[in-house]
């Protein structure tokens, strides 16, 4: 079969990051706009957009106020480490989430995962379309790592426990992870479908509605996920910090103290301080008092 054609943002990419490597193009020198790049290759502006956003992406071009944009100090190839070996997309997507994991979803970027390969950041385009797409596979391939057991436990309430505590705990393990699931734009990933697939298999046999199982197979993991943007959130500010949450708190005692105790809030007083840490505790609670409630249903 004939090679598929490179897409023409691909084509225009190719093109500046040769005319770099061999020195036409030097640190500093300034790019056409994307409305000259789109006039010269006679392509949309979003084709030119999507080009100029790959290589940005990549460390090969910055902007800079009052020169628009330039090519970047740091757009020289890293030079390849001795025996490594140009890694293919699975090996592209691992290392992608031990970073996500490690740092969080900022600090996933072409040019940090090549240097963590030993490769140039460009050769990394012809395994993932861009950051978007890695995403997409980073997200996917943890799904596929945490599949849910087949036929799993007897009765619908135990499943929909299996199924979110599985989440939960994927969502621990990957804190990225909450902030690229959404449920009204939904991913079209193959091994997160075949989760939604087997919560809506357990609602067989339930008398619901298609609507109301639909509603369920969505409110069950946002349910999840809204109280793993917590915990993601509390990680990512110890992280940039240092500051655990004990410590967040004792800064603030006094203040606290003098709030609560004027007899404004004595509801507020009275909540137990553990309670707000117990993010396990709040999900489990939460849970439990939603299954109840399609019990009843």
């Amino acid at each position: 079969m004939p090679k598929p054609a490179e897409p023409p943002y691909r084509r225009i990419v190719s093109s500046i990051q040769a005319r770099i490597d061999n020195g036409e193009l030097r640190a500093g020198d300034r790019l056409p706009s994307i409305r000259r790049i789109a006039d010269d290759w006679g392509v949309a502006v979003a084709t030119a957009t999507k080009a100029m956003a790959v290589l940005r992406d990549s460390g090969v071009l910055e902007t800079k106020v009052g020169s628009g944009t330039v090519v970047s100090a740091r757009a020289s190839r890293p030079r390849r480490r001795e025996g490594a070996v140009a890694p293919d997309r699975g090996q592209l997507v691992r290392a992608a989430i031990g970073v996500a994991d490690a740092e969080g979803l900022d600090a996933v970027s072409m040019r940090r995962l090549a240097t963590e390969l030993g490769v140039g950041p460009m050769s990394l385009y012809r395994l993932v379309a861009g950051k978007d797409d890695l995403v997409a596979q980073m997200a996917d391939t943890v799904f596929g790592d945490n599949e849910l057991p087949d036929p799993g436990p007897d009765g619908w309430r135990a499943k929909l426990e299996l199924a979110a505590r599985l989440l939960w705990h994927l969502a621990q393990r990957h804190p990225w992870l909450p902030r690229v699931i959404s449920f009204t734009r939904p991913m079209l990933l193959p091994n997160a479908m075949a989760h939604t697939e087997w919560t809506l298999r357990a609602l067989d046999g339930l008398d619901l509605s298609p609507a109301d199982r639909a509603r369920e197979a969505v409110i069950l993991p946002s349910l999840v996920m809204t109280t793993a943007l917590s915990l993601a959130a509390e990680i990512e500010a110890e992280q940039s910090t240092g500051e655990t949450f004990d410590l967040w708190w004792l800064a603030r005692e006094a203040r606290t103290t003098d709030l609560l105790h004027r007899g404004n809030y004595p509801r507020l007083a009275a909540i137990p301080h553990e309670v707000v840490a117990d993010l396990d505790g709040l999900f489990e609670y939460a849970l439990t008092r939603h299954l109840d409630g399609l019990a009843a249903r």
